[in-house]
Formats: C-alpha cells, structure tokens, sequence
C-alpha cells in the first residue's frame, strides 16, 4: 500500500522535528547541562559551579535550550531556575542515562 501525500507530509515533519532536536543535543555542553537540570531545577550559579562551564558559554548554551523549548525558566528575585519542559528531550534524555551514564 503506498504513502499517501498526507501521510509523507507528517513524516517530513516529524523527521525535521527529529533532528532539530538531535542537532541541539549533539553539543556536549548543552547535553551536561540538560543532565544536569534533569536531575532537579538549577539556577546558573549551580550549573556553573557543577559543570564548570563559564558564564559566555553558560549563557549562550541556556539561549539555546531556551529557544528550542527543550529548558523553561522561572524568576525568583535575582536567579533564573531552569527546568526540563519538553516531553520528548525528557524520555530521550532517560534512554541516554540508560545506556551511557548507567553504566
């Protein structure tokens, strides 16, 4: 039975979808911090200090989450928390832990 065009369509995007996110967490930066902020909310001093990654770096790399949805912020007086807000980076993020980090 062939693929109807409807059906091509919603591949093609779920396969751009796929590698949007695959690409945001090919960076071994952005993939320790989202290690990181899936353990627990964190703010920047904490994933500062436990990542050793430096505030440019830092920054540049929670945009990146930030823009992609994949980390949410929330205000409290002068830190910024972040925590995991997608569903999909969720369980992609579990499997990752299951295999590499579980070991």
């Amino acid at each position: 039975m062939a693929i109807t065009k409807s059906e091509l369509k919603k591949m093609q995007t779920s396969a751009h979808d796929a590698c949007k996110l695959m690409k945001v967490l090919s960076n071994s930066d952005r993939m320790m911090l989202l290690c990181e902020i899936g353990q627990g909310e964190k703010c920047v001093s904490d994933l500062e200090a436990a990542l050793d990654l430096h505030q440019p770096t830092l920054s540049q790399q929670l945009t990146v989450l930030r823009k992609e949805k994949l980390v949410k912020t929330r205000r409290e007086g002068k830190q910024i928390y972040y925590s995991l807000a997608s569903e999909v980076a969720i369980a992609v993020m579990g499997l990752l832990y299951k295999y590499y980090c579980k070991r």
